[in-house]
């Protein structure tokens, strides 16, 4: 059911970031993040209690203004400021409802977006970790897992084997641009990593494969889950992280996707009536 769920969610974002994956990643930023506004207003707009929040929001206006009018006096200052606090916690208490349900798909939203702007594809010639996790029940020194050979890839290191972690890792070096396949045998069976190569400004870039497993697939919905029988919880590639560059400064992309939000649902908030 959440493989179903991840991938329609996926191809919906596919679909949204296909005509922008060779311009800046900010216009596709822009893009989600004005999408995302509207979906908070939308919500706020239909799970909050409107007119609430307005009357309380003129209530604190006007407890500041009487704030600022009689500031000499000690005792309506302090009355003003304790009003301006119970309205602030009335204000709260209307706001946490739609919170509440902004969270699911906010979430959902997040942990796509991170395919596309958490990490940066590989260049050809770059070298990567590749990391498979064991089920606790394994012993990675005895395990029977190798690579298949592959034109794509050089096998630079042997099977480094952790028993403690339950971890076996090899160092590979990639050779060409391209969408991968990284090809392992696990006591004869067949598992298939992708590994993304090339220098597109946007690209959905899958660092975990995991096994199938409710929690494991929700954040981790880039590739299909490995079969739930295979001795093996994950396969990982070490992609460099990705961040947006704003004028020569690198922010992560959560900072420009919120601030990107919150401006755009201030901006529309008057156009659609919501109160904030």
């Amino acid at each position: 059911m959440i493989w179903i769920l991840n991938s329609v969610f996926g191809k919906l974002f596919e679909l949204i970031f296909f005509p922008f994956q060779r311009m800046s990643p900010w216009v596709a930023m822009a893009l989600i993040s004005f999408l995302t506004s509207l979906l908070m207003l939308f919500i706020f707009r239909f799970t909050s209690n409107q007119q609430g929040i307005r009357r309380v929001k003129n209530k604190i206006k006007a407890h500041l203004l009487e704030l600022r009018l009689f500031k000499d006096s000690l005792g309506l200052s302090l009355q003003a400021q304790g009003n301006i606090l119970r309205y602030n916690l009335t204000y709260i208490s209307y706001s946490l409802k739609p919170l509440l349900v902004m969270f699911i798909p906010v979430m959902l939203i997040l942990i796509q977006l991170n395919l596309w702007f958490g990490y940066q594809a590989l260049s050809p010639g770059q070298e990567a970790i590749i990391k498979v996790k064991l089920t606790n029940d394994q012993n990675p020194m005895v395990i029977d897992l190798a690579f298949e050979l592959s034109s794509s890839f050089d096998i630079e290191t042997p099977a480094l084997r952790m028993e403690k972690e339950r971890e076996i890792d090899w160092r590979i070096q990639v050779k060409e641009k391209g969408i991968h396949e990284l090809r392992l045998a696990v006591d004869s069976q067949g598992i298939v990593k992708k590994v993304i190569v090339g220098k597109k400004s946007l690209k959905k870039i899958s660092p975990l494969k995991v096994r199938r497993s409710l929690i494991d697939e929700l954040f981790n919905p880039g590739e299909a889950p490995l079969p739930g029988k295979l001795p093996v919880k994950s396969i990982g590639v070490t992609y460099p992280s990705k961040k947006m560059n704003l004028f020569g400064w690198h922010i992560h992309w959560l900072i420009a996707y919120f601030a990107l939000s919150i401006i755009f649902a201030f901006a529309l908030k008057g156009i659609f009536k919501v109160e904030i």
